[in-house]
This record gives C-alpha cells, structure tokens and sequence, in this order.
C-alpha cells in the first residue's frame, strides 16, 4: 500500500530531523532540565505537504492550519509547510483551488476520516490567543494517513517517554539507593572515626594516669632514698661532730698544756734574762781595795753585752708564737751558763787578785822599804792600762750609745713634743659633745689627706697636700662633708699639728712597711710641709725618735730597777698584755719608718716657687751614717736599718760626697760589717747575708742605683 511505502520515508524523515538527532545524555535529571527541550520548536510544513492536501478529499478544513500542538511532525517537506502554514493563515481560496487527489481505497479514506476527527478534537495551535475560531474559515491539512502517521509518531513518542521516565525513575531509584548506601557507610564509618577517637582518647586517658601513676611512684622512691640519704648524711655529720668535738677537747687540753709550758718557759726565759742582767753588772768594775788595778774588764763587759743582746733579741722573738719556743729557751740558757760562766772567771781573776794584794802587803809590811816604789809602779801601771783601754775602746768604736750632742737634740725634740702635747690637754679631754664633736673633725681633717696620698699620680698628691696646708694655715677644710677650721678652738692649731706629725710617722710605720714604694709620696707632702710650716718637722722627728730610736741613732742603755717590758718598749717593741711583739714584725715596722726617714731627707716638694735649703737635708743623713758606725753593733736590727737606708738614700748620698761617700762604704766593708756578724746568731743572718750584698755589689761597680719607684719630674706633672 502506498500508505505503508511512505511509513519508511517517514520514519527516515523523522530519523533526520532535529528530534531524530537528539542526543541522550545522562546528567539531565541531576542539572533539572526537561528531556525535550531543545527540541521545542515552531512545527513547519515539509515538502510533502502538497502531495498530501491533493490526496484530501473535499471535505471541512480544521479550524487551524498548524499542527504544532497535534501532531509534531519532523520530516523536512511537512515541517516547512507547516511553518509556512502555522505562519501565515490559509486563505479559502487557496485550499479549495488545489488539483483533485488521487485515488484512495473506501479505508483509508475511512481512517483518514477518523484522524481527522482526532485532530479536529485535538487543540490548535499557531494561532494566537485573541484570535476568534469563528473569525477564521477551519481547514483539514491532514490526510487521514497522514493522520494515522502522525498518530503512530505519537504513539511512538509517548512509548520513548515512558520508556524515558521508566529508565530515569530506574536510575533515579538506583541514584537514592546509591545514595543512602552512601549515607550510611558515611554513617558507619562517622561512628567508626567517633569509636576509634574515643578508643584513642580512653588510651590517651590511660597512658597520662599510668604516667602519673608511675611518676608519683618514681617521686616516691627518690623522696624515700633522699630521706635514706638524709639520715645517712646525719648519721655521718653527727659522726664528724663527735670526732670534732673530740678533737677540739683534744685540741683545747693540748693548747692548754701548751699555754702552761709556754708560761713556764716565758717565766724561765724571764728569770734567766734577768739574771744574766744581774749577772752583767757584776761584771763592771768596782772600786775595792781587793781589786787589782791591773786587771782588765774590758774583755769581760763587751762579752757581757753581747750575751745580754742576744738574750733580748730572743725574748721578742719568742712571741710570735704568743710563747717562748724551746729552742729560744735554749739559747737563753747557753747564754745564761756563758754569762755565769764569765762571772766565775772574773770572780776567779779577783780572787787571784786578791790574793796576790795579800801578798804583796806580806811583802811589804816585810820590806817597808820597797813600799813606795811598789805603789809608784802599782799607780803607774795603772795609769797604763787605762790609757791603753781608753785608746783601744776609741780605735775600735765600742760605743753604747749615741753621742753627747745627738742625746740632746734627742731629749729637746721630746721636751717639744711633750709641751706640744700639754697644749692641747683641754681640748684632749674635752667631756662636752661640742667639744668631743670639734676634736673628732680636726683629726679626721689632719688624718684624712695623709691616708689618701698614694704613687698613682701627682694630682691627687697635690690636693692632698693643699688639704693640710689649709688646716695648718687655719683656712676652712671640708672633710666628711664638713667645714672645720683650726680656728674653732684655742687649742685646735696644736692638735692638728701633733696629730698630723703622729699620722706621718704611723704612715710609714705601717703603710711603708708594707709597701715600700709608698715611702716616696709620703715623704714629698711630708717634707712639703715641713719646709712651710717648721714646727711639724720636729714633731715628726720626735714621734719618730720615739718609735724608731735606731732613727736618731739611739741604742737606750736599761736603767736600774727598770723592768724587762719597759725597756722593750723603750728599744721600739709592742707590748700588749704583758706579750711583746715578734722580732719579725718588730723589724718590718722598723725597716718602714727608717725608709721614710731616708726618703724625707733626700725628697723636696716641687711646687713650692721659690726654695730654701732642705730644712732636714743630706748632711742629715750623713750624720745619722756616721754616727750608727761609732756604735757597736745590735745583732739584727743594726744589718736591716742600715741595709734599708743605703738602699733608699744611698745614691743620692753618692751624688752628693762622692769619694769620702766610697771611703766610707769601704770602712763599713772591711771594719764595720764583721763586728755585725760576729753578733749575728746562726738564725738572723737573713738581714746580714742582704746587706753583704748590697756592699759586694756597690763596691764593685762602682754605682749604686736609684731607689726604686722613686718619683721623678714626670709623675708631678700628671
């Protein structure tokens, strides 16, 4: 039938059309968009559309001409007269003018007849809505196999579609399966994650209190082992301090049998000095008609004196130890069986003296006639032997002491002293506050400046300088953040200046002897001072002297009825408690004070302007070396007083006597030096031995060098 050849031309028609190309595509559902919407689209007339309304029989036309809405026509021929239909109205006339179809069978026509009911039922479409169906003449477009055609296309359509809906609801319930098996493996494992955290946390939890579990313990156990350690500890410092404890009573019985036998040797060593001394004056000659003239104590005496030294010299030494040593006690009693001994062979001599007087007056109550030659000869022989002791004792320089002269200027410096001291007496023992307040600030301005003076430069030496000579020249003086002036009281000028003098001398007393370099800036102030205010030079001298006699030189002979620690504090020691000073540090004071000596009398105060004579000069010091070789030796103190000062002065006491200076270091070479060590115990030849070397060395170079940290220009000008 030519309806059914024109299906497969349809079908090929509708398989080329745009729907026909429609691709399917699986993300329509999940965007939301429809299944056919790019296929909407204005319906139009294919080219078979004439073929078809000639094959119409005479009949109604529909109401419409686009079948946009009834029948969705692809094929290319029925689409573009369709869009030309569904365009534009058709008019009567052109419809009704249209050549006569061709045959069709009484069914088909029968069939046509029938789609063309359906499409008549059917909506139309293409026209617009204020468009009346009255106002427009209705026409059939279709055939009934066209209708029929259009019909199976419908068919075929909807069958996609349920087909369609069918698959997407397939795939959509298969989407909410997938989607809830999703879920709950996203559930389940949410609940597995939030198990294994708790799981986590629970060992988490766990492990922190077995730590601390195991912590608590392990802190348990070193508290325990610490209280363990403790009471070890305890146990063994209350061990040590039984055994301490113990040895201090140990220590304190043996201190104590030491401190007895030291008492016993100190009293023993006492007696035996006392004795010796007793023993001494037995030694000097006594006029007595027993006595013969012709016998000589000379040899006697200056052995008696030489024991009497050592035994004195090893008295002090005894206490550095607060008591005598044995082998002290044992030199002391050597000298005491020498000295006895010596007694006994005087003794001896006198007897053998007196012995032979008695005869001689047996002889001459014999022979009255020999009688007055004999005691010509006896007066004449005894004229000789004084000569020739006094002639000996000048040629060898035995002498005790010092000079006549040099033992009065001695007394008049202490006399000036003394009378300096009474000044102040009122002011010394002021018992007002005022009073006690003033005298404490007029000593720490005298004292002050002293302490300051130092070898670091010539500045501060030269405030410190300015410092005194205002208080001295009672201009106002700011010490401790106070103003004080000599002024504020009568006796203020005679305080400060006895004093200041003291504060010298305690300077080189301590600070020299400890510092040897600091003996050259405190000489400069101090002969500064000395050469613009007079009075201060001899109360230098005088608190020297009294400290240091070996200064003047002075060697004070012990008097009679005087005790032991008397005459220790006359020669220079300390005796405090009834305990003298050791020999050790009795020479190192000794040594500081002579060395200030000797560099005040070579030392001048630069900044004076216009300069007199040095008010205590070489000439000074050259008769203070003349002098200490006019006198016998002292073992020990002698070597060092004269070391230290030939070592301080001695170059400029070479500059300035030159040949008599060599002359005179010779005599003390060869004369002076043996009679040292022939007084010299084996014990104190550390003195002796440096002074031996110092001669040697001079002597043979011809030189002896500057002191050292001597100052010179340059340090006064920094």
């Amino acid at each position: 039938m030519p309806s059914e050849n024109l299906r497969w031309e349809t079908l090929e028609a509708l398989k080329n059309s745009p729907k026909g190309k429609l691709n399917y595509s699986t993300d329509w559902v999940e965007k939301g968009e429809d299944l056919l919407a790019g296929c909407i689209e204005v319906s139009s007339l294919s080219p078979l559309s004439g073929q078809i309304l000639k094959r119409l029989s005479p009949r109604p036309l529909l109401r419409t001409c686009s079948l946009t809405s009834c029948v969705r026509d692809t094929s290319p021929g029925l689409s573009e007269d369709a869009a030309a239909c569904g365009s534009l109205p058709i008019s009567p006339i052109q419809i009704s003018s249209p050549s006569s179809p061709p045959p069709v069978s009484i069914h088909a026509e029968e069939d046509e007849e029938k789609k063309v009911e359906e499409i008549k039922e059917a909506p139309v479409v293409g026209l617009s809505p204020d468009t009346s169906i009255s106002s427009t003449p209705a026409i059939s477009v279709l055939s009934p196999r066209a209708t029929q055609m259009a019909g199976c296309i419908r068919m075929c359509e909807q069958k996609h579609k349920a087909k369609a809906k069918t698959e997407l609801s397939l795939r959509q319930e298969q989407q909410e399966r997938l989607v809830a098996t999703v879920t709950n493996q996203e559930s389940e494992q949410l609940k597995r994650f939030e198990e294994l955290m708790e799981l986590k946390q629970r060992k988490e939890h766990q492990s922190m209190r077995d730590m601390m579990e195991k912590e608590a313990q392990e802190s348990l156990g070193r508290q325990e082992k610490l209280r363990e350690e403790h009471r070890h500890r305890t146990k063994i410092l209350n061990l040590r301090l039984r055994e301490m404890e113990q040895q201090r009573l140990r220590e304190a019985e043996l201190e104590r049998q030491r401190q007895v036998e030291g008492r016993e040797r100190h009293r023993a060593i006492n007696a035996i000095q006392e004795e010796v001394l007793q023993l001494n004056q037995l030694l000097q000659p006594r006029p007595s008609t027993h006595t013969d003239p012709t016998l000589d104590h000379a040899p006697y005496i200056t052995r008696g004196n030489q024991l009497c030294s050592q035994v004195s010299e090893v008295v002090p030494a005894s206490a550095d130890g607060q008591f005598t040593s044995v082998e002290d006690l044992t030199v002391a009693e050597r000298a005491l069986q020498e000295m006895r001994s010596l007694v006994r062979g005087l003794q001896d001599e006198v007897a053998q003296a007196a012995e032979r007087k008695k005869r001689e007056q047996e002889e001459e109550e014999e022979e009255k006639k020999r009688q007055a030659e004999l005691k010509a000869q006896q007066e004449e022989q005894k004229k000789n032997v004084a000569l020739s002791t006094k002639e000996k004792t000048k040629k060898e320089g035995l002498q005790t002491g010092a000079d006549e002269s040099t033992l009065k200027w001695y007394n008049a410096l202490q006399d000036s002293a003394n009378q300096c001291a009474q000044a102040f007496e009122d002011l010394g023992k002021a018992k007002d506050t005022q009073t006690k307040k003033l005298k404490m600030e007029l000593q720490k301005a005298a004292a002050t400046p002293v302490s300051q003076i130092a070898n670091s430069s010539g500045s501060p030496l030269k405030e410190a300088f300015e410092k005194i000579d205002k208080l001295l020249s009672g201009r106002p003086v700011t010490s401790a953040g106070k103003t004080v002036t000599t002024s504020q009281h009568p006796q203020g000028l005679e305080f400060v200046r006895y004093r200041l003098a003291e504060k010298f001398v305690k300077q080189g007393e301590e600070e020299v002897a400890s510092n040897h370099a600091a003996a050259f800036p405190i000489a400069a102030v101090a002969s500064g001072i000395w050469e613009l205010h007079p009075k201060i030079g001899d109360l230098i001298l005088a608190h020297l002297h009294k400290k240091c006699p070996y200064a003047v030189p002075h060697y004070p002979q012990m008097e009679s009825g005087m005790s032991v620690e008397d005459y220790q504090k006359i020669l220079g020691y300390r005796v405090e408690d009834s305990k003298v000073e050791g020999q050790d540090s009795f020479l190192k004071r000794m040594s500081g004070m002579i060395r200030l000596y000797a560099a005040i009398i070579q030392m001048r105060w630069p900044y004076i302007g216009k300069q007199g004579p040095h008010p205590h000069g070489l000439n000074h010091g050259w008769r203070w070396l003349a002098q200490i070789l006019n006198m016998e030796p002292v073992a020990d103190t002698t070597a060092t007083i004269l070391f230290d000062f030939l070592e301080v002065c001695g170059n400029a006491l070479m500059k300035q006597y030159r040949g008599q200076f060599w002359k005179l270091m010779l005599l003390i070479n060869e004369e002076y030096f043996p009679r040292i060590e022939a007084v010299t115990s084996t014990g104190q030849m550390g003195s002796v031995t440096r002074l031996k070397q110092f001669l040697e060395t001079s002597l043979r170079t011809k030189q002896i060098s500057a002191p050292k940290n001597e100052l010179g220009s340059a340090f006064f000008r920094s």
